[in-house]
This record gives C-alpha cells, sequence and structure tokens, in this order.
C-alpha cells in the first residue's frame, strides 16, 4: 500500500503539467488564432478573397514585399560578415559586438521606432542636415527600412556564430594549403557546412521582418497607400470598424506564419541529424 501510493502521484504530475500547458496554450494561442480564422472565414471564400483583393490591401502588402526584399539581403550579409569575424577571429571589442547584435532581442520596438526618431526626425540630431538635403527618412520608406533591419537584425548572425564555432576551422585551412582562396573556402567549404543554421536563421529573419509592428508603426506614421505594411493594415482596418478586411489581412500573416513554422521543424531535424 505504501509504494503504490507515490506511483500514483507520480504518474499523475506529468499529466496535470502537460494539462496545464495545453490549457495555457488554448486560451493565448489557439482559441485567439481560431477566432481569427473564424471571424475571416465566416461569411464565406468569397468575401475573403475579395477583403485581400481591395487596393489598399494591395499597397501594404506591396510595401510588406518591398521591406523583406530590402531587409532580408541586408540581415544576411550583415549576419554572415559578423558570425565570420566572431567565430573565427579574437579582437578588441568582440564581446560588445556580440551584445549589440543581441540589443534587438532586448529593447522593445517601440522604443526602437523612437530612437530613430530623435536621431532622424525633423528635431533629431541628425534632422536638420538630412532636411537641407531633402532627404526624409522619418514617416517615409528609408525610416520603415532602418526600423525593420534593426528588428529583424541578429538572427542570421545567431545561428550561425555557434555553427561555425562548433565546426572549427580545420576544414577551411586545409583548403587554403591547397590554394584555395577566400571566396572559394567561403563557397565551397564554409557555407554547405553551416547552410541548415544559415536557412534556419533567413527563415527567422524574414518571419520577422513580415510581422514586424511596433518599430515600423513608429516611423511610418501609417499613411494608407504610401508608408502601411500588413501589420499597420490590420490595426487601421480594425479601428475603422473593417473587421472583415483585418481578420483577412490577419488570416494571410498567420498562414505565412504557419509556413515558417513548418520549414523551422524541417530544419530543425536537418541540423540534428
Amino acid at each position: 500500500m505504501t509504494t503504490t501510493k507515490p506511483d500514483k502521484q507520480k504518474n499523475s504530475a506529468p499529466i496535470i503539467l502537460i494539462g496545464i500547458a495545453i490549457a495555457y496554450l488554448g486560451l493565448v494561442i489557439y482559441i485567439p488564432a481560431f477566432n481569427v480564422f473564424f471571424q475571416a472565414f465566416k461569411e464565406g471564400l468569397g468575401p475573403f478573397l475579395n477583403n485581400l483583393s481591395q487596393s489598399y490591401f494591395l499597397d501594404a502588402a506591396g510595401m510588406t514585399l518591398k521591406l523583406a526584399l530590402i531587409t532580408v539581403p541586408l540581415n544576411t550579409v550583415f549576419g554572415l560578415c559578423a558570425a565570420w569575424s566572431i567565430a573565427r577571429h579574437k579582437f578588441p571589442g568582440r564581446t560588445l559586438l556580440l551584445s549589440i547584435i543581441d540589443l534587438p532581442f532586448s529593447i522593445s520596438p517601440i522604443v526602437a521606432g523612437l530612437m530613430m526618431v530623435l536621431l532622424y526626425g525633423r528635431q533629431g540630431w541628425f534632422g536638420g542636415w538630412l532636411q537641407d538635403h531633402g532627404l526624409n527618412i522619418i514617416f517615409a520608406f528609408p525610416g520603415m527600412v532602418l526600423a525593420t533591419a534593426f528588428v529583424s537584425m541578429p538572427f542570421v548572425a545567431r545561428e550561425v556564430i555557434p555553427v561555425l564555432e562548433e565546426l572549427g576551422d580545420d576544414q577551411e585551412q586545409a583548403a587554403s594549403t591547397l590554394g584555395a582562396n577566400n571566396w572559394q573556402i567561403f563557397w565551397r567549404v564554409t557555407l554547405p557546412n553551416i547552410r541548415w543554421g544559415f536557412l534556419y536563421g533567413l527563415i527567422l529573419t524574414s518571419a520577422r521582418t513580415l510581422g514586424e509592428f511596433g518599430a515600423v508603426a513608429v516611423v511610418s506614421g501609417n499613411i494608407i497607400g504610401k508608408t502601411q505594411s500588413i501589420p499597420l493594415f490590420i490595426e487601421d482596418a480594425y479601428k475603422n470598424y473593417e473587421t472583415e478586411a483585418a481578420y483577412s489581412a490577419a488570416v494571410l500573416l498567420a498562414l505565412l506564419a504557419l509556413v515558417t513554422l513548418v520549414l523551422k521543424q524541417i530544419l530543425e531535424r536537418k541540423t540534428h541529424t
């Protein structure tokens, strides 16, 4: 009798913990996500597609695509260069560089947007010079690019650095001894070895770029048809009681997130095999 009671308690503990986890996820993720899809499709597929064909939404989608086409390649190049420098070299300020790369993880996107306004706005440090030269950063597309690039900066570097450190540089040194130049070493030795970590960081960068709201909302001005991305369109449509359009756009972002999760799972399995 004394041995079975603790066993029952031991067996019930995981079930209770799993139930708590599922209930929490249901309240935070599953039920809200179900409601978004329900609200978007409650009138049928026709109205859903019609909402996604409106000119304001198409402008916002085009703006989001342009942001992704610019910021993802920029952060990819930066992330690879930073990862290579940090993993392969010891230099003064290395720890500081790592901390700066991690900065977007610890700073609120709204605070990041405010910092850019204080730097590049009309009353900012560089605002006067920019105005004199006819350059508009804040409440314009360049400011949206800067804000999006800032919040999505760390992912490629942070995924590639541990892979490079784990691999070491033995193969690269061997290729150099055989006469390969730095470019050949990178394309034929380094990149194939880091490809899964690199693609993983690229997917996370793209996902953050497409879904960023806070920093972009501060620097863009949310001008319809000019500086409005899909997340900003969702907020604006919902505030103006165009709930069907807001939910339809939210479903599109949710589907992109699901694609990201699927690719993430595939790459994680590739990484661990």
